[in-house]
């Protein structure tokens, strides 16, 4: 009988042993991070942070795997692979998610924010809770906002200083019909064309120009088959952190909690970096040759009310109580 309760014993804590050792291994989870930016570049730097954070602070319940340089794919493939689990992050331009649903557009709208720190305050807020809530429905959310810089335009003819000096240049955009009309609007002939694809695109001239922050166009080496550069500022420019809904989901109450306020800290210090970087990065862009002008405020207010017919357009289209709400953050 002893033999018998031994025996039966063993049998329980060799079970209790195993489901412990499942139990454990489900707990353990890989974030696997796709974006397009170069590795120097802010994003990348602050991802780096948030990877030291998050796999410390989970006590290596989830481990970070980052793949920068568009490794696996532009903007929109990293959209689906996110969307269907491929993998569990992206940082895609908001620009591309307008495909789960066009009133995103609104923040690719030109110069709908009068500064950086308004656009900050609108994503953080209001404006961040709308978006959230048309993207839900899609395989994944949005846990915060990380700034990509003020889009400039650049080119291959000659310095832009009026709508009219864009007439007829072919200009490389997302594939975002904000950004179709907009260059369209000014004179253009917008041609949407992958990020992954761009720099061939400039180096062979299959198109004139294009259009990304300044930090974003020189981490790139854009100035090597660009020669000038007019700093417009035309869009604040953001990239949401899309995580897949069901992997989210899976997580523990405490770890979705870690990875929430470790993906808040790096929205925090990648704005700041990014901030930072762009103080400086246009005089590196002007000491490898790039022709640099800036507009002045009659210059830049003939581009605002070129674009005028786009504001009729979309308030017609998206009505008008979405712009009132981005617009009140300018105040």
């Amino acid at each position: 009988m002893k033999k018998l309760f031994a025996l039966s014993l063993a049998l329980v804590m060799a079970l209790s042993l195993g489901f412990s050792a499942e139990a454990k291994a489900a707990e353990s989870t890989t974030l696997k991070i796709g974006h397009v930016e170069a590795e120097d570049r802010s994003v990348h730097r602050a991802l780096l942070h948030m990877k030291e954070k998050l796999e410390a602070q989970t006590e290596g319940r989830i481990s970070v795997e980052i793949y920068p340089n568009a490794e696996l794919g532009g903007d929109e493939e990293l959209c689906e692979s996110v969307a269907m689990g491929i993998i569990q992050m992206a940082l895609p331009s908001t620009s591309v998610i307008t495909a789960y649903n066009e009133r995103i557009g609104i923040l690719d709208m030109p110069y709908l924010f009068t500064s950086a720190q308004a656009a900050f305050n609108a994503l953080d807020g209001a404006l961040g809770d709308q978006i959230d809530e048309w993207i839900k429905d899609s395989g994944f959310v949005s846990l915060g906002y990380i700034y990509n810089g003020p889009r400039s335009t650049t080119n291959n003819k000659h310095p832009l200083y009026t709508p009219d000096d864009l007439a007829g240049l072919k200009m490389r955009v997302m594939n975002s019909p904000v950004f179709i009309t907009m260059y369209n609007t000014l004179g253009a002939n917008a041609t949407p064309m992958s990020f992954s694809e761009l720099y061939t695109g400039l180096q062979q001239n299959v198109v004139d120009g294009q259009e990304n922050p300044p930090t974003l166009i020189y981490a790139s080496g854009f100035q090597q088959v660009q020669k000038y550069l007019t700093m417009d500022a035309h869009v604040h420019n953001f990239l949401p952190i899309l995580t897949n809904q069901e992997w989210l989901e899976s997580l523990s109450e405490e770890d979705r909690a870690i990875l929430e306020q470790c993906c808040a800290e790096f929205v925090t210090e990648q704005r700041e970096t990014e901030l930072a970087d762009n103080e400086d990065i246009v005089s590196k862009l002007e000491a490898e040759g790039m022709e640099v002008n800036y507009l002045t405020d009659e210059q830049y207010q003939a581009f605002v009310d070129k674009v005028q017919p786009m504001y009729d357009q979309y308030k017609a289209e998206w009505g008008e109580e979405i712009f009132e709400l981005a617009e009140s953050f300018n105040e």
